[in-house]
């Protein structure tokens, strides 16, 4: 009976492994990518393709499965010595780390045949963004500024996504693409502050670890501010309508009350900002920037 009941495939385990990932956290870069697949169908021929855009999807949360799923595994030991995170699905071994590695590889084939199924260019590169998603968790354990190689892995997304539609290079997305980088590398450095005195007892390096949470704090205000200069950038450079220009100023606002809610010495709203308000930033700015591009006469 007992050896029955072991050869039954435990319930949950799908969730459990979508919990692993924090599959929901997609909402954070995937609307950029959105964004730039988007304007480059308005370029090309103003109509949406919705193959492209159901691959480009594919994609991009496949590679972002894949990279949650390598960074809770090589950072499992990590984790079970904090204990904000000695709860997590490895540490506790609601997964395996099998399962954990079978679910990254599934996620990474499906990147791949979602790239080989766009275009050559994209499939050429496809190795390429895999690179720093392994490289960011070791980051921790050799650099200070581990959040610079995260805001490069995801700055990756809307480059790609432009790739993706078009099979060619552009400028326009790699400033997009930058712009979500260091507003990811940002909000990372505001995340990153509530691990400081677990990160300093067990050698994890950090910017808030080495140099103090106001340094980090006064950090990503900095790197958001330059994240709504790229985005003017951006917008100069595509040519965007008032709908874009509005997005930016609900933008702009956002950031402003992230920054307001979380000061050195009083980290309980920390969630708040790191969650809700970078949630609500992706999603408000490619509401108005899918707008700005109907008005403009992108065709559905």
């Amino acid at each position: 009976m007992t050896s029955a009941a072991a050869a039954v495939p435990q319930p949950g385990r799908t969730k459990a492994f979508l919990r692993l990932v924090m599959i929901e956290h997609s909402v954070f870069a995937l609307p950029f990518a959105y964004i730039a697949a988007l304007t480059a169908m308005f370029q090309w021929d103003r109509t949406v393709h919705w193959t492209r855009l159901l691959l480009v999807t594919v994609a991009m949360v496949g590679l972002r499965t894949f990279a949650m799923a390598a960074n809770r595994i090589i950072d499992r030991e990590i984790d079970a010595r904090n204990p904000r995170t000695a709860g997590r699905e490895l540490v506790t071994g609601a997964v395996s780390v099998k399962s954990a590695w079978t679910g990254a590889l599934i996620a990474v084939v499906c990147f791949l045949g979602a790239a080989a199924l766009l275009n050559p260019l994209c499939l050429a590169l496809a190795p390429v963004a895999v690179i720093p998603m392994v490289v960011y968790p070791y980051g921790k354990r050799f650099t200070n500024f581990p959040h610079a190689i995260l805001g490069l892995a995801q700055a990756m997304g809307p480059v790609g996504a432009w790739i993706a539609i078009t099979g060619t290079w552009s400028w326009d997305a790699v400033i997009l693409g930058l712009a979500v980088g260091v507003w990811i590398g940002g909000f990372d450095l505001i995340f990153a502050t509530q691990d400081v005195q677990a990160d300093r007892a067990h050698g994890v390096k950090s910017v808030p670890a080495r140099f103090g949470i106001p340094a980090a704090l006064h950090g990503a205000r900095a790197c958001h501010v330059v994240t709504t200069a790229l985005l003017v950038w951006y917008a100069l450079a595509i040519g965007a309508g008032v709908c874009f220009w509005i997005g930016l100023v609900v933008v702009a606002v956002a950031f402003v009350y992230e920054h307001t809610i979380v000061r050195p010495h009083d980290l309980s709203r920390l969630n708040r900002a790191f969650f809700q308000v970078n949630g609500f930033i992706g999603i408000a700015l490619f509401g108005f920037a899918l707008l700005d591009l109907l008005v403009r006469g992108l065709t559905v």
